[in-house]
């Protein structure tokens, strides 16, 4: 093999990385699911032999990558190295092998060259449906929450095993957009390798073992090295959710130990009879993420970047579910990991992390059918949406919250038009919720309103995947809380947060998803700042001079310049 310069592997490794975002976006386009077109729900990565991480695409969540991370040592374990093959490409949806739940598919493809095996490629993305009682939190164990699919060969040598997508078509509500999602996953770990062999070949490189060296180390060594800069000692943090029907704890104590960060989950909560448990890979995923964006956000994320971090959980706690535990909505519990670390994280290292945000995404199903308290037209008919929206994130030290901005998974907010197009749902309002963010010295995110109803003929069940209803995020260094969430039918009806419930024909749902909450005393705001939330509509006069001591005359002032259409 051709001995390269650093110079040369750094440029190898900004390739890797620009071909696994080529993927990734190869999958984007082609997808069939609105959750991985419109909201960016996937992971994909390229691996050395061993099954090591060496690059992942921007473009995903750090769920799917960092749980991903993982994975692919499981699909060489159980498919056997003896049995790997040019044109094979790898599936499951297996929770703990994979990404935490049947919803998720994850696709692993070897990459030969030249006759030898190089390393493989990798992808996972979220799929509307995978059968049972549908994408919620409604089951009593995983054999309830669709179909298993244990790590097998969706193709040997290149050809589709066609029992399995029979099987996977006769247990699913969308068959064709599965199976389309299954192609497009395979399509993209494709298009990777395709780039892969162009820089060997460019580079004149018979294998990745020396660029992978490269990247490994020095990954390894720039993480531990800001690891070491840290002070030496532990902290504990919590955090309190709303849980299914009854609220749910988690504990955590992040202990810096020379080269390694260590977070340690004992006292948390046990399992839940419902489908929010989260497996320990992903809670391992956002637990890596949350100190990872805290310290060493520009280190590249791999195998050896994301070591450093190690989570401790007891078995059968809420953080580390073991099967049959029903782990559906394994996100709810996952994405309040990193507020949790991030509370213990503050006493250590202050004024460096946000406060709490919305957590959560703020995601819903829809179940249409025609309707059955009247002949429903002739045009109803059947179908399953997913939306994915956020509330707002947590005020940062030196900055305001994101308003509506998925914190910590990344995914994007969909657009009326896609949810509308996928099927007979009606989005009647999406907006920005007016004084939702926490009051502080930088203001937390806003939330949004959101309504929903179906086309004339449908009725319809909606799977409510909320949280925050009881327990809003809280502020840092006195800040104040953001705002709950709030559910409830147009006609005042009340709603549970979680769960699927029925929505006659006609009914709306109406929705107010939560805000960031604040940092620092909300005294230090800056006026201009407050004139400039209140110019925008972010918050009401009644907050500028409750929370802000913003005075009547500057208010009337603002008011005015809005009147005359004027900014701020």
């Amino acid at each position: 093999m051709t001995q390269h310069s650093k110079v040369a592997y750094q440029v190898m490794w900004n390739r890797l990385i620009s071909v696994v975002e080529e993927q990734a976006q190869a999958l984007v386009r082609t997808a069939f699911s609105t959750s991985v077109r419109e909201a960016g729900d996937l992971s994909a990565g390229v691996y050395d032999v061993q099954g090591q991480m060496l690059a992942q695409a921007v473009t995903g969540t750090p769920g799917h990558v960092n749980a991903m991370a993982d994975a692919v040592a499981h699909f060489i374990r159980r498919i056997g190295r003896d049995n790997i093959h040019d044109g094979d490409v790898y599936i499951t949806n297996d929770p703990w092998e994979g990404t935490g739940h049947l919803h998720d598919i994850t696709m692993v493809t070897p990459s030969f060259h030249k006759g030898a095996l190089v390393g493989f490629f990798a992808c996972t993305a979220h799929i509307v449906d995978i059968g049972g009682r549908g994408f919620g939190a409604d089951a009593a164990s995983v054999y309830e929450e669709g179909l298993y699919i244990p790590i097998m060969k969706f193709a040997d040598r290149g050809t589709v095993d066609e029992t399995l997508t029979r099987i996977i078509r006769g247990n699913v509500r969308e068959p064709d957009q599965l199976i389309g999602d299954i192609y497009a996953l395979a399509t993209c770990n494709e298009i990777g390798h395709r780039r892969l062999i162009d820089m060997m070949q460019e580079f004149d490189l018979s294998d990745l073992n020396g660029i992978a060296d490269f990247i490994l180390d020095n990954s390894r060594r720039a993480t531990i090295e800001r690891i070491a800069a840290l002070p030496q000692t532990s902290a504990d943090g919590e955090i309190t959710m709303d849980g299914f029907d009854r609220p749910i704890t988690l504990k955590v104590k992040v202990s810096i130990e020379g080269d390694k960060i260590v977070s340690d989950f004992t006292g948390s909560s046990g399992l839940d009879k419902k489908g929010i448990n989260c497996p320990l890979v992903y809670a391992k995923a956002y637990a890596c993420y949350a100190l990872k964006v805290a310290i060493a956000p520009e280190i590249p994320n791999n195998a050896a970047s994301l070591a450093p971090f190690e989570i401790a959980a007891p078995e059968n706690s809420i953080v580390n579910a073991l099967h049959p535990a029903p782990v559906a909505l394994r996100h709810i519990v996952g994405h309040f990991v990193p507020d949790a670390v991030f509370n213990a994280f503050d006493k250590i290292v202050p004024g460096l992390v946000p406060a709490e945000g919305a957590g959560c995404l703020c995601n819903f199903q829809v179940s249409l059918r025609p309707r059955t308290d009247a002949p429903a037209p002739a045009h109803a008919r059947r179908n399953e949406v997913l939306t994915f929206n956020s509330g707002g994130s947590g005020a940062r030290p030196e900055h305001d919250g994101l308003n509506a901005t998925a914190f910590p998974s990344g995914v994007m907010t969909m657009p009326i038009e896609a949810t509308e197009h996928a099927g007979p749902v009606i989005i009647w309002r999406k907006e920005l919720r007016p004084d939702s963010g926490g009051a502080g010295k930088t203001r937390g995110g806003l939330g949004q309103y959101m309504e929903v109803g179906a086309q004339e003929g449908h009725e319809f069940d909606i799977q409510a995947m909320f949280d925050r209803v009881d327990h809003p995020a809280l502020g840092r260094r006195g800040g104040s809380a953001g705002a709950p969430t709030t559910i409830a039918q147009d006609d005042g009806t009340a709603m549970n947060g979680k769960g699927k419930q029925f929505v006659t024909h006609g009914r709306r749902v109406v929705m107010a998803f939560p805000g960031g909450a604040g940092y620092g005393d909300p005294s230090e705001r800056s006026i201009e700042l407050v004139k400039r939330d209140l110019a925008r509509g972010y918050i009401s006069a009644e907050t500028a001079a409750k929370d802000y001591n913003l005075s009547s005359a500057d208010i009337a002032e603002v008011e005015a310049i809005v009147a005359k259409g004027d900014t701020i």
